[in-house]
């Protein structure tokens, strides 16, 4: 059975609430009913073996936990005799039963039901009178692994999460991410460690998403470095807010024998649950211009009183948004070089990328990254590809250990026109991106090289077959990979778009000068100051003070003489309130200029239609 069909039919279960319970609140009985069997059947095989040794360490006066949790390979058991099944053989004490199978599960199992509320979920359907028609609903579904894997389980979670978010109203992309760019992501960060994907190397690396949702990312991260070495061994640590997302992302983790003490509850900004620890690699999705308000006090404590020994030293942004203090906090979490260094993704919306001026909280935060040399790319994705918004989105690449190739640059990769329509929308979610397109962005990436689009095109302006992408030399480009740029037919002409570009971090940076004009009397005369610092010099006038954003890479003097002193000769540059800003202008670096038709072929068509309309009139006439 399909997630589709899976999912749909765990939803028909919402056809017996109906009337009980108000849609928003489906959730909190099908979601952890789902997880409740998914766990029963997990641990089917070893039950019966699980119930004789607990009962042979208790007679034997031993703690039985160690050897419980071998036995059933997981981190987790229950000490119940009872399964979703067997509960249906009791209906007069299926509330009582299946209140003693939950309380039977070993406590980290036990507090996933905790932060459902799970127990109160069953004494609402038991006065309802279906408690028992719900549970053989789920008692009938197969959820064992062998017909129902990992990553097919989790997306059947996520489907359902985003379902109820919906007729919620609440924002379902919060609580995860859709795969193909979580599967983009995990490539971006995998492609340039050699080592850790050659098979037979038994190494061992942290991940980390302070955001974790349902811990999707974290889960394809696992498996695919898995499929390119099973030696390997990748610890998950996460953090996340929702209780029920957390409470999924617990079972999920448990069920793959991760320590799930690794996976905290709570607010990533402002009670960090792994302070102390530095990670290999990092994801994160965090959430899409949400303020954060209610965090603000402990955030601002943490800026000004531990600066740049804590999370948040460069800056803070606007409260509207906290996005970018997801980006500070994933910085503070890079392993140090010196131990092997980190890489890590995170999905931010455009406003990071040019929001707020020289001095603002944003620059200060990019001119903290790009000074740092931690930037590595900046991906482009399509618009319509979350479930909660239509916005343009984009992955950062971070790192502190660029290759040689890498330092000092920044690789810029359009992947806007990368996509393909679904077959049945999601939410606000249309497009999707294929494997294809995820390889390509990936190739891109790895082979550090600018590229192009180039599309052929006749006399009379019209494509000749598909766009082909053209690479330019990179650090690990083979020429084999590097195809020739195509010949266009004679009067035709070469369509050219920039899919990939590369940039010194320097090229993002600006200084902010001040330009000030003399104040003048009723004569026309500067006014001068008569005290102080001030004494005998031209006073400036308000009115007539102006800015210029002046290229890091340019001479301020020079660019004053050509820009400014030619249509201002009396200006001059304050000098105290200059201001270095970076700003990365995405959508700029990309834009392709398509020159307008001549005004003689414009004149012509409309002669032409003109024609048409009159002979149109003539017939009518006739």
């Amino acid at each position: 059975m399909n997630h589709q069909a899976l999912s749909s039919f765990i939803w028909s279960v919402a056809d017996l609430l109906r009337g009980d319970y108000k849609q928003s609140e489906y959730g909190r009985v099908i979601l952890p009913f789902t997880v409740l069997r998914r766990l029963d059947c997990v641990l089917e095989a070893t039950k019966a073996a699980v119930l004789a040794e607990a009962e042979a360490k208790k007679k034997a006066g031993l703690n039985p936990d160690p050897f419980l949790l071998r036995i059933t390979g997981k981190g987790f058991y229950n000490l119940s005799a009872m399964t979703l099944p067997r509960l249906l053989g009791d209906a007069d004490n299926i509330r009582p039963n299946l209140h003693d199978y939950v309380q039977g599960f070993s406590p980290a199992a036990h507090d996933i039901f905790e932060r459902f509320d799970f127990l109160a979920q069953v004494e609402r359907l038991a006065k309802a009178d279906l408690l028992y028609l719900v549970t053989e609903k789920f008692a009938n579904i197969d959820l064992h692994p062998e017909k129902v894997d990992n990553a097919a389980m989790g997306t059947v979670f996520e489907e359902l999460i985003r379902r109820f978010a919906e007729i919620s109203n609440e924002t379902a992309g919060e609580h995860f991410t859709p795969r193909e760019v979580i599967r983009l992501m995990v490539n971006l960060l995998f492609i340039e460690d050699g080592d850790v994907l050659t098979p037979g190397n038994a190494v061992v690396r942290t991940i980390y998403d302070p955001t974790a949702g349902t811990g999707g990312m974290l889960s394809v991260a696992g498996e695919h470095l898995l499929a390119h070495n099973p030696q390997a061994s990748l610890t998950i640590y996460g953090q996340e807010l929702n209780d029920e997302s957390y409470a999924i992302c617990k079972a999920d983790m448990l069920i793959k024998g991760q320590d799930v003490a690794n996976i905290v509850a709570g607010n990533t900004l402002s009670d960090d649950g792994h302070p102390h620890r530095r990670f290999d690699y990092m994801l994160s999705n965090p959430p899409f211009g949400v303020e954060w308000k209610k965090v603000e006090r402990a955030v601002r404590d943490e800026h000004e009183k531990k600066g740049f020994d804590g999370r948040f030293g460069p800056g803070l942004p606007r409260v509207s948004d906290g996005s970018m203090l997801f980006l500070l906090h994933l910085v503070s979490k890079m392993r140090p070089v010196a131990e092997g260094g980190c890489r890590f993704g995170i999905v931010l919306n455009g406003s990071p990328l040019f929001t707020g001026g020289a001095g603002s909280g944003e620059s200060e935060i990019r001119r903290y990254v790009l000074e740092n040399d931690l930037l590595e790319a900046i991906v482009g994705l399509p618009t319509d590809m979350f479930y909660n918004t239509g916005i343009a989105t984009y992955v950062w690449v971070l790192s502190n250990r660029k290759p040689a190739a890498r330092k000092g640059c920044v690789q810029l990769v359009d992947a806007s026109a990368m996509w393909q329509k679904m077959r049945k929308s999601l939410g606000s979610k249309r497009k999707e991106m294929s494997e294809a397109h995820i390889a390509t962005v990936t190739r891109l990436f790895g082979d550090f090289v600018e590229a192009e689009m180039v599309t052929v095109l006749d006399a009379d302006g019209r494509a000749l077959g598909e766009p082909r992408l053209v690479t330019g030399d990179g650090a690990n480009a083979s020429p084999a990979a590097t195809p020739a740029v195509p010949t266009p037919p004679e009067g035709g002409r070469l369509k050219r778009v920039p899919i990939s570009r590369i940039f010194r971090n320097a090229d993002f940076g600006y200084t902010t000068i001040t330009v000030e004009r003399p104040l003048r009397d009723e004569k026309g005369e500067p006014v001068l100051g008569t005290k102080g610092k001030q004494k005998g010099k031209p006073q400036p006038d308000s009115a007539l003070r102006d800015t210029e954003n002046v290229p890091l890479a340019e001479d301020i003097g020079e660019y004053f003489q050509r820009e400014v002193l030619p249509h201002a000769p009396d200006a001059w540059i304050d000098e105290e309130k200059s201001k270095v800003g970076y700003e990365i202008p995405f959508n700029r670096h990309f834009y392709v200029f398509e020159p307008p038709r001549s005004l003689h072929a414009i004149d012509e068509e409309l002669k032409a239609v003109s024609g048409r309309i009159v002979a149109m009139l003539e017939g009518l006439a006739e």
